[in-house]
């Protein structure tokens, strides 16, 4: 446990973002299975879904909690996985 007042704040505001940091993610996880699950149910209506969650990875991103090129990636993923199932 830290002495120096500074130090006991930067503890309390760390884990007020760790916190905040772990909700963006977790809601970002549940948007990606949620348009799995579109696109397993009917790949027509899942380009709802994707807008969704690519608009989830983009705020995601924005706030820096995940990686500018890995929300790219995983929205490019998404699409590909739409355009396969559409195809079939």
């Amino acid at each position: 446990m830290p002495n120096i007042k500074s130090a006991k704040k930067r503890v309390k505001v760390t884990a007020k973002k760790t916190l905040r940091n772990r909700m963006v993610k977790s809601a970002v996880r549940t948007s990606v299975k949620k348009f799995a699950a579109a696109v397993a149910a009917d790949p027509a209506t899942a380009n709802v879904q994707l807008t969704a969650t690519t608009s989830a990875i983009d705020k995601a991103a924005a706030k820096g909690i995940i990686h500018k090129n890995a929300a790219n990636r995983k929205k490019a993923r998404l699409a590909k996985q739409l355009n396969k199932a559409a195809a079939v």
